[in-house]
């Protein structure tokens, strides 16, 4: 057994943005159930406490650049027996807004002091100089917001090891110089074998170039983050650490996510009872005001509408796909030009394309449940979430070969349908040409009943829990460090 201190800047149900929290509500309690130590650490957002009972502090200290003295609160994850540690300093992280961004929608000018604090409240709970009587083995640090983490925990005498996940290399935490001398961090860490990067701080290359252990949420992504076109230019950083870098795959939640019990969706449905998805398809189209027609193929698509996730592929293919008779619903919010888009389409074509702009929880279970093709033709996906919720509720997947898309499902072709392999459509160029083949390949097999069958129960009975990738990193908990400081890293 491990004692870990899991380090994030958000957790579901508690704080959601995108999927990071989805990783830190579910890893942590999964961790717990096969026997390790766990606690989560987050910062003590306004929204958080609104949703929780008054909360007993359990620590106080005096941190540097801050007047108030910092408190730990102590709660646990809802539905879960995980313990939770909120670090509150209100003046922080007592605000409207979401964790990164004003009311406005614009980055809080102070992020860098109050992920800095984030920090160095962990390093204290780390080093247990909190008096809480509890020092972790392994402090297992998320994206930028904890990637000083690291970087602090290396100039102590004595520490715990480190692990430290990337969800995103395209957010990097970057500020000017004079943001670091403002905070007052050991001058060491402005060299480009730490954290300078192109004269800026650059939070996320704390956790690469300092952690014991580097980790990112797909093998295949693992990879794709050494090279250029996936780094940010930060490939050099990791192919000096390429020894200490590790792709372990996100799992889902079946709890939340399984059309045989989701709570969400009108209709439960199985491998060995499929009758409910066809009526998951009549509630959805109902749901989008469009007309119930069973045998019409319906595309859905869930997710933010940017480019990263190439909503403008989706949006090129579309009139092709609308000539051929199809349905669309879409779920999501993201870039003005996009959202607007997909009104245009919904008010011109109200018979084929339906459109929720905004997110709700309920409209995307029902669309994982009632669409027969999900779209998803990411420029580049981490992990990703949205396939693997589709390959279990019998949602063919139509995905670009990238990142986890690539781990997870498997294109259907002669030999993955001799083979009984085939779960879903991989295409491999970034352009509206190559995704709108794809989208043809998936008509073309929906025509045929039996092979389609056969694909949507494969991917329903593929298993991507989080007991698989708890136990990878709980292998990698277990690999103590060799090196008696942080391999130092070339310049990018």
């Amino acid at each position: 057994m491990a004692r870990i201190l899991f380090a994030s800047s958000e957790a579901h149900p508690l704080i959601k943005t995108g999927g990071l929290a989805d990783v830190s509500g579910s890893l942590p309690p999964v961790l717990q159930a096969l026997g390790d130590d766990v606690r989560l650490v987050l910062p003590a957002y306004r929204a958080v406490l609104q949703r929780l009972p008054v909360l007993p502090v359990v620590a106080e200290f005096a941190l540097p650049g801050v007047t108030a003295p910092v408190r730990i609160l102590e709660t646990v994850l809802p539905q879960t027996r995980l313990p939770v540690w909120l670090v509150d300093a209100p003046a922080f992280f007592d605000r409207d807004g979401n964790p990164y961004l004003g009311p406005d929608g614009r980055d809080w000018p102070d992020n860098a002091a109050r992920f800095t604090l984030f920090a160095r409240a962990i390093v204290e709970l780390a080093q247990d100089r909190a008096g809480l009587g509890w020092r972790p083995d392994v402090v297992h640090c998320n994206d930028w917001q904890t990637g000083l983490v690291p970087a602090l925990l290396a100039q102590e005498e004595s520490r715990p090891d480190t692990v430290f996940t990337i969800h995103n290399m395209a957010y990097q935490g970057l500020f000017p110089y004079a943001t670091f001398t403002a905070l007052g961090l050991p001058g060491t860490l402005w060299h480009w074998q730490a954290m300078e990067f192109h004269n800026q701080f650059n939070f996320l290359k704390g956790g690469l170039a300092f952690a014991d252990w580097i980790t990112t949420v797909s093998p295949t992504y693992a990879q794709e983050i050494r090279s250029a076109e996936f780094a940010y230019g930060l490939e050099g950083v990791l192919n000096h650490r390429a020894e200490r870098l590790h792709g372990i795959l996100n799992g889902i939640d079946y709890s939340a996510w399984d059309p045989a019990h989701d709570p969400l969706i009108p209709h439960h449905y199985s491998p060995a009872r499929l009758a409910g998805k066809k009526k998951n398809k009549a509630a959805l189209q109902q749901q989008f005001a469009l007309p119930v027609e069973p045998d019409v193929p319906l595309l859905g698509l869930v997710g933010r509408m940017v480019e990263q996730k190439g909503i403008d592929l989706v949006l090129a293919v579309l009139p092709e796909l609308l000539l051929q008779g199809v349905q669309v619903a879409v779920v999501g919010t993201g870039a003005a030009s996009y959202e607007q888009a997909f009104r245009d389409l919904a008010d011109h074509h109200p018979d084929q394309v339906g459109a929720f702009i905004g997110y709700d929880e309920r409209y995307a279970h029902l669309v994982e449940a009632g669409a027969d093709i999900f779209l998803m033709p990411s420029r580049f996906e981490p992990c990703g979430l949205n396939q693997i919720y589709s390959l279990r509720y019998g949602t063919v997947p139509v995905v670009r070969r990238t990142g986890g898309l690539a781990d997870t499902v498997v294109h259907a072709d002669a030999a993955t349908l001799a083979n009984g392999s085939a779960t879903g459509f991989v295409f491999d160029a970034a352009d509206s040409g190559a995704l709108l083949t794809a989208i043809n390949q998936a008509l073309g097999l929906y025509r045929e009943p039996a092979a389609w069958r056969q694909v949507m129960l494969t991917g329903m009975q593929h298993d991507f829990s989080w007991e698989q990738s708890a136990r990878q990193y709980q292998a990698l908990y277990q690999r103590r460090r060799t090196d008696t400081l942080h391999s130092v890293a070339p310049r990018p």
